[in-house]
């Protein structure tokens, strides 16, 4: 059986794509050439990433926390998460399952499987012929400056949540 080649990722974080305001997962490959996987996503699912990029913990589980605790109680868990191909412009993944010492492959949305990765510290990987077909070469210094641009955004979040109609009271 053709075991494809797969490299492991890094999760940059999820950046808003303009002038469409599209949320954008960012994976870049760990070894060199470092090629950058972006992946376009919807808001809910780039705000679950973020959620769990950002340790933030809800009163309730959300979806990909329930997703974590079935995977929990059934003792099951993941190995991994492959992002396997690009059909018709949309990404497909793999959430690589061990399952009473079975192999469990399921297919979902990169977006889902990157969240759950995120809650569950799984390694993310990209198919290599993926990477062929659509990762890009960043330019030096562009993926270091990136997590210094997302904090600054992450700042001016806080104060957004944080201020109160009174703060502008003469």
């Amino acid at each position: 059986m053709y075991a494809p080649v797969v490299i492991a990722m890094e999760l940059l974080g999820v950046r808003v794509e303009v002038p469409a305001n599209t949320p954008v997962v960012i994976l870049r490959e760990q070894p060199e050439p470092h090629r950058v996987l972006p992946i376009l996503i919807g808001s809910p699912e780039a705000s679950a990433i973020h959620t769990a990029l950002s340790g933030i913990v809800a009163p309730r589980p959300m979806t990909h926390d329930l997703i974590v605790e079935l995977l929990r109680t059934t003792k099951a868990t993941l190995d991994k998460v492959v992002v396997t191909e690009i059909r018709d412009h949309t990404f497909y993944a793999e959430l690589h399952l061990r399952v009473s010492g079975n192999e469990l492959l399921v297919s979902c949305r990169p977006s889902d499987a990157i969240a759950v990765a995120c809650r569950t510290g799984a390694t993310i990987y990209a198919e290599d012929a993926l990477l062929d077909e659509v990762g890009l070469v960043a330019a030096d210094g562009l993926a270091e400056e990136e997590p210094e641009d997302e904090a600054i955004l992450d700042e001016f979040r806080d104060f957004l949540e944080e201020i109160k109609p009174e703060d502008f009271e003469a």
